[in-house]
C-alpha cells in the first residue's frame, strides 16, 4: 500500500488489505480490474467480479478474504469522517450508506468502471505532485467528484433497503429529525431519543445495528456542514455561529470545530479565506 499521510490517503492494489489495520476508521472504494474475490461482512458473504466496486466504511469487520490468482484491484481510502464532512448531508448520502452497509457491492458497467478508476487515479496522480498552497483544497475537490460519481452509480440500483419493521421505523425517524436540521440545535443523543420515543440504548443500538454506524457519527455528519457553511461567511461573528448552532459557551463551540475539522475556528476561517 501507498500511504499519503499529509492527505490521510491510502492507494493500494492488493485485495486481501482490505481489512489490514492501516484501514481502520477510513472508507475503502476498490475496483477489481480482473479475476475474482469474495470476502465476508456481517455475517454475509460477498462475491466480487470485474468492473465491481466495492465500498465500505467498516474494514474491521471483513474477514475471511479469498481471491483469484489471477485477481486485480486498485482501491482508495481515506478517513470516513473526511470524507463525510466533504459532502453536504443529503437524504441520498444516508440512505446510500446505509445501503451500502448492507451490500457493499455496486455492480457499473464498464465505462462506468473506467470513470471510477480514472477518479482515484488522478487522485493519487495529484497526491504526488509539487505541492502548492490549495493542493489539500483540490484532493477534496477531487474526492468530492469520486463520491458524487459513486453517488451516480448507485443510485441507477439503489433502492431503500431498511426495514420497515419498528428498527427501520426508528432509523427512518432519526435521520427524518437531522434532515428537519435538528442538530443545529441539538446534538445530545437523548433529545433524539425522547423525540422517538426509546431509550438511548435502543436508539444507539439500533442505529448502529442497521447502519453500521454510531448515532454520534450521524448528527456530527449534519452538524458540522452546517459549521463550516456558517465559518465561510466573514459577516457572522465566532460568537454569532456559536449561538446559531445552540453551543453552551463559546469555548465549547471551539473544541467541537477543533475536533471536527482539526483546527480551531480562527484558522479554518483563515485557510478559507487566506489574506492576499
Amino acid at each position: 500500500m501507498e500511504e499519503y499521510k499529509d492527505f490521510d490517503i491510502i492507494y493500494g492494489y492488493d485485495f486481501k488489505e482490505i481489512n489490514a489495520p492501516e484501514l481502520r476508521g477510513c472508507c475503502i472504494h476498490l475496483i477489481c480490474l480482473e479475476g475474482e474475490g469474495s470476502f465476508v461482512l456481517n455475517e454475509r458473504c460477498f462475491h466480487v467480479s470485474k468492473s465491481d466496486i466495492v465500498v465500505s466504511t467498516r474494514t474491521d469487520l471483513i474477514k475471511n478474504i479469498a481471491n483469484s490468482p489471477e485477481m486485480k484491484v486498485e482501491f482508495l481510502a481515506a478517513p470516513t469522517k473526511t470524507l463525510n464532512y466533504l459532502l453536504p448531508a443529503n437524504n441520498f448520502g444516508i440512505g446510500g450508506a446505509i445501503s451500502l452497509f448492507q451490500n457493499p457491492i455496486i455492480k457499473v458497467s464498464p465505462n462506468s468502471g473506467d470513470i471510477f478508476l480514472a477518479d482515484i487515479r488522478r487522485i493519487r496522480e495529484r497526491v504526488n505532485e509539487e505541492p502548492h498552497a490549495f493542493q489539500k483544497e483540490v484532493i477534496g475537490s477531487l474526492c468530492l467528484t469520486m463520491m458524487y460519481d459513486l453517488f451516480g452509480f448507485h443510485s441507477k440500483h439503489y433502492t431503500q433497503v431498511m426495514s420497515t419493521d419498528r428498527t427501520g421505523t426508528i432509523v427512518k425517524g432519526f435521520i427524518a429529525l437531522l434532515e428537519g436540521m435538528a442538530s443545529q440545535s441539538h446534538r445530545d443523543v437523548k433529545f433524539y431519543a425522547d423525540q422517538l420515543h426509546v431509550s438511548v440504548k435502543y436508539l444507539e443500538n439500533t442505529v448502529r445495528r442497521i447502519t453500521g454506524a454510531s448515532v454520534m457519527s450521524y448528527i456530527d455528519r449534519y452538524t458540522v456542514p452546517m459549521i463550516t457553511t456558517f465559518l465561510k461567511d466573514d459577516q457572522l461573528s465566532f460568537t454569532q455561529i456559536s449561538e446559531k448552532m445552540n453551543f453552551t459557551s463559546l469555548s465549547y463551540f471551539s473544541r467541537y470545530v477543533t475536533k471536527h475539522l482539526g483546527m480551531s475556528p480562527t484558522q479554518y476561517r483563515q485557510t478559507k479565506s487566506p489574506k492576499k
